[in-house]
This record gives structure tokens, C-alpha cells and sequence, in this order.
């Protein structure tokens, strides 16, 4: 990587980014909902941007976690999120809480077998830590629940929120709400937060976008899947593992994945995450119809059968890949 030459903003974008923080204020309105304050949220955004270039000119670097960006993410690098320092972990019992969940989220399988039904960790999706732009990263999101969520047509906490992967992209079993480890994963979740506005959603937030609209073409995608995400996942989709059982990547297809009540069985769902940061260290590099036909050839592949799917958005408004 060419490194540029350290610089300061000019006086202008300074101007910016102080009027910018002086007009971001926490709305009093309790009828509003957190991730509707569209305004706080772009003049956040604003300054986020203006300090990521900053940072960028300055170290030669992008804003998104370097050691985990695929190269030529472009999202990623003008992303606001990415993991704080660990030495900004306390020092106390809070802190040993924090380790412990970050702990849990890289070794869920191994650490909860009880709750785990198949050879997932939590960052097999959630990449970097749970703390990578546009990989489904966990920061602000301490701030932003409870919320609305329509699969379940009611307010959820962050903690069933959690509940919902183990049963879902784990095929597994809920944590206990007050348990020792929900709690640790909670304060990682915290620790991942700091700096982010409460009610403010972050960018970088969730996933790429995709277009929805494009026609899956399986027989494609089977085409491409061979081609692009075999050597890593197997021709069958069943992953690597090593010797010990902890695996090399990820199954996405099979026993040891994530049932078709996931979030990632989803056709434009999986498409949006492969579009992002598929194949591995080559995000972006596929177009919206590849990673369409991808994922509409391996998210039809065997899996576990989610139990009760067929109760999910009992107020209509089901996605269209919602697997039935």
C-alpha cells in the first residue's frame, strides 16, 4: 500500500465538523422512534466522514477495521465502525466481563455446546470481532434496543435479539437472559458501542445493499459457487476443519450450518453479505447478479429445519426469500 502523505483537514472541513457537532443533539421526543432520528443520524454521519478522511490522509489507511477490510471494500473504508483498542478495556470486574464476551462471540461452539447445534461461532458471519463494517457488526447496537422487529410482530430486547441466533444461525438453544455469559456478551456489545450516540444507527451498520429485484439464476450460481467459494467451503458447502474441531471456514450448507430459519437461508439476505465481503479479502468484487445466483444455489442446499418458521411475521410483510 502507497502511503500518503500526512495531512491536516483544510480550515473549511475543521468548520464542518465543529458546526457539525454542535447541531447534533439527542431528540426529546419519546414518540420518535431511536433509528427514525434521520437528522441526528446524517449530521453524525457527516462528521464521521470528515474524521475518517482525516484519519485516512493521516495514516494512509481506511476507517473500517484494517486487519480484517477486504481489499477493495470501498464501503468499508468510508465506514464509522470498527473495534476500539483493547487497552480500553477496564481494568475491573466489567473488564473481565467484556473479555469474556468477546471470548464467547470467537468460540461460541466450543465454550456453549449446550446451546450450539451445530460447529458455528458467532463471528463465522459477524466478522472482525463482531466489529467489521457491513458484516453485521455489533456496534451502537446497545443503544438502539430495544426495538421494533416485524418477524416477531412485537419489541424485542438486544438480549432476545441474541436468543434469536443461537436458535436461528447457531440451530441451537437460548442463553438464560440473566445468565453470566448473556451478560458478557452484553458488556462486549457495550465495549464495542463507546462513542456511538444512543439511538443512533451507525455507518456501516447491517450489510451492503443489493438489488432485489434481479431474478436468481441457481444453475449460475452453482456455476460460480464452484468457481469462487469451493475451495474455501467445500464443494458441497460443508467448510474445513481442523484436527481439534474448530474449523478453517465455515460450513454453509449441511449439519454444521445455520438452519433455514437464518437470516443467511435468505436468498437477497446471503446475496447482500456475499456481495460485501465475498470471496474472502475480495469484497465487492462480484456484481449484484453473482452474488444473487450465489447465494440462491447454497441457501437452497440441505440444512436444518427451523421449528415454527411458519409463525414468523404473524403481521404479514414477510420478505419474498423468507424460507417457508
Amino acid at each position: 500500500m502507497t502511503k500518503l502523505k500526512s495531512t491536516k483537514l483544510p480550515l473549511a472541513a475543521s468548520l464542518i465538523v465543529a458546526s457539525a457537532l454542535f447541531t447534533v443533539g439527542c431528540s426529546n421526543d419519546n414518540q420518535v422512534k431511536a433509528v427514525d432520528r434521520t437528522e441526528e443520524a446524517a449530521a453524525l454521519a457527516r462528521v464521521k466522514a470528515l474524521e475518517a478522511q482525516a484519519k485516512a490522509l493521516e495514516e494512509g489507511m481506511p476507517e473500517a477495521n484494517s486487519s480484517f477490510a477486504p481489499v477493495g471494500d470501498s464501503a468499508a473504508a468510508s465506514a464509522s465502525i470498527k473495534m476500539p483498542d483493547e487497552s480500553t478495556i477496564p481494568d475491573n470486574e466489567l473488564g473481565d466481563s467484556i473479555r469474556r464476551g468477546l471470548h464467547l462471540v470467537n468460540n461460541t461452539y466450543t465454550e456453549l455446546p449446550d446451546h450450539v447445534g451445530n460447529r458455528l461461532n458467532c463471528t463465522s458471519c459477524h466478522l472482525g470481532n463482531g466489529s467489521e463494517a457491513y458484516a453485521a457488526p455489533w456496534n451502537g447496537l446497545t443503544g438502539i434496543f430495544p426495538i421494533y422487529r416485524s418477524r416477531d410482530a412485537r419489541v424485542n430486547s438486544l438480549q432476545e435479539r441474541i436468543n434469536g441466533c443461537f436458535q436461528r444461525s447457531m440451530n441451537g438453544k437460548p442463553l438464560d437472559p440473566t445468565s453470566d455469559d448473556m451478560n458478557a456478551m452484553i458488556a462486549y456489545m457495550g465495549w464495542l458501542s463507546q462513542g456511538i450516540p444512543v439511538g443512533v444507527s451507525p455507518e456501516g451498520r447491517g450489510f451492503v445493499k443489493v438489488n432485489n429485484e434481479l431474478e436468481p439464476n441457481p444453475e449460475n450460481g452453482k456455476q460460480l459457487f464452484a468457481e469462487k467459494c469451493a475451495l474455501c467451503h467445500g464443494d458441497n458447502g460443508q467448510g474445513q476443519y481442523t484436527e481439534d474441531g474448530g474449523y478453517i471456514y465455515p460450513a454453509v450448507a449441511g449439519a454444521d450450518s445455520f438452519n433455514d430459519g437464518a437470516g443467511m437461508a435468505r436468498t437477497y439476505k446471503a446475496a447482500a453479505f456475499i456481495k460485501g465481503k465475498m470471496p474472502f479479502g475480495q469484497g465487492n468484487t462480484l456484481s449484484d447478479q453473482e452474488a444473487v445466483d450465489i447465494a440462491s444455489y447454497f441457501t437452497q442446499l440441505d440444512r436444518p429445519v427451523k421449528a415454527n418458521k411458519d409463525k414468523d411475521w404473524p403481521k404479514g410483510g414477510a420478505p419474498k426469500d423468507v424460507r417457508r
